[in-house]
């Protein structure tokens, strides 16, 4: 569903006038911010198919830290592949792999472990690897990276539009403070289930992510 048609649904929920633009009237708008809190909530609940891509990088030999271009502070790492090698590097602590590089600080190789290690100036998730890599590999890493914030009429809502729909609609039942028979927790009772119900659906595909693989 696009931007659009996600606020219409929600205002004909609300008894309210649809509108041909977000911008239309103040309550459109202030719908439109609810909306993105909801997509917001919604996104961060679970890893979804629709938000899943592929970054690829090639790392330089003597350099241990990347930058994610592209992927904020929300983004979800799944795994994080070393497709020259063909091995999944592990996950772990960043004082861990700073004690590594403290108790061997010129040892390099094949990158075998990564940890999370900050933003840089732009907001972008930095990784650093161990062992420091001494060559180029071609590093893959499949993440989850929420969608920015809807704007325009004809953005789509990539997530599972119900869930964001009637979480949106219970916190805006909760902020006039009349519901026209339906409760506030009624509403958000609604939402909860729409999202677990989303959830289950998507991870009847996934069985196998709670299995670690290698290569």
């Amino acid at each position: 569903m696009t931007y659009l048609e996600v606020i219409n649904s929600i205002l004909r929920r609300l008894r309210e006038d649809t509108v041909v633009a977000v911008s239309e009237t103040d309550y459109s708008e202030m719908v439109g911010d609810f909306v993105n809190d909801a997509k917001r909530i919604v996104e961060d609940s679970y890893q979804w198919e629709a938000l899943r891509t592929e970054y690829v990088m090639t790392t330089t030999a003597g350099t241990h830290t990347y930058t994610l271009t592209g992927l904020d502070n929300r983004a979800k790492i799944i795994n994080v592949c070393d497709e020259t090698s063909a091995y999944y590097l592990e996950n772990k602590p960043l004082s861990w792999v700073r004690n590594k590089d403290v108790k061997s600080p010129s040892q390099t190789g094949t990158p075998r472990y990564y940890a999370y290690n900050g933003l840089d100036s732009a907001g972008d998730t930095l990784l650093r690897f161990w062992t420091t890599p001494d060559a180029s590999y071609d590093i893959n890493v499949y993440a989850v990276v929420p969608q920015p914030d809807l704007k325009l009429n004809s953005d789509v809502l990539k997530v599972p539009s119900s869930p964001v729909i009637h979480l949106a609609l219970a916190m805006l039942a909760r902020e006039r403070g009349e519901t026209g028979g339906t409760s506030t927790a009624e509403y958000f009772q609604m939402a909860d289930k729409y999202l677990r119900d989303a959830i289950a659906v998507e991870a009847a595909r996934h069985e196998d992510e709670l299995v670690y693989f290698t290569v």
